[in-house]
């Protein structure tokens, strides 16, 4: 009888395991596309639309059903099997509360290549334009406006234009007496985002527009606004 217990608690301890991995495959999953992408394996686009949000999707809704029967396997005795239990619940809950929280964000319907003055957007430098491989090479047709974005009416510094660009995360490639341009690179998958500010009497515009093409909702309008906000006076 005794012996027969110790195999079911090893049996159950086993289950557990495999249950803890179920519900750490998708963050997993998720880890293996960014690197993948920063390798060169796959495009950021694969990696972000189909490893991440539908893979990783199934994924981390299995580990959630996966984290729930670990608790009840658990339940029976919590002192020995609790931390199988309360691992994959936290990793399972946390992992599905952020796919909601971004799926959220993805569904904004949004533009990749944004500006303040849709009728004659900024233009990017040669550099700039070159690296991104040629005019809108990897945008939308066409720059447009978004919502809470606007021109800021007057002529800023050419080094005030630069301080924005850099307090929103955008390395400063270059500013000139009418202008400054900028380029921001992700973290996750590298999206890379280029800024353009066009610097006139009474009048400074942004554009923001990203490289690959790679729809991650508003992302664009938000940082084209966190650009405007520090040209304010």
């Amino acid at each position: 009888m005794a012996e027969q217990t110790r195999t079911e608690a090893r049996k159950a301890e086993i289950r557990l395991r495999w249950l803890t991995l179920a519900a750490c495959l998708a963050p997993l999953l998720v880890l293996a596309a960014v690197f993948g992408t920063r390798f060169g394996l796959w495009s950021a686009g694969f990696a972000l639309d189909v490893l991440t949000l539908e893979l990783g999707r199934i994924l981390a809704f299995a580990g959630l059903a996966a984290a729930l029967v670990a608790v009840i396997i658990a339940l029976k005795d919590v002192r020995r099997r609790g931390l199988y239990a309360a691992v994959s619940l936290a990793v399972a809950g946390a992992t599905v509360a952020l796919f909601l929280i971004q799926e959220r964000r993805f569904a904004v319907p949004a533009d990749n290549d944004i500006t303040t003055d849709a009728a004659e957007a900024p233009v990017f430098s040669r550099a700039v334009t070159a690296m991104r491989g040629g005019p809108g090479a990897g945008t939308d047709s066409g720059s447009v406006a978004c919502p809470g974005l606007a021109s800021v009416p007057r002529q800023v510094a050419p080094e005030t234009a630069a301080a924005a660009l850099s307090a929103a995360g955008f390395t400063v490639r270059g500013a000139a007496p009418f202008r400054a341009d900028g380029a921001k690179e992700g973290f996750w998958f590298g999206l890379t985002y280029d800024a353009a500010i066009r610097i006139r009497p009474g009048q400074t515009d942004v554009r923001v527009a990203q490289r690959e093409g790679v729809k991650v909702g508003d992302e664009a309008c938000r940082l084209a606004r966190a650009i405007t906000s520090g040209l304010q006076p």
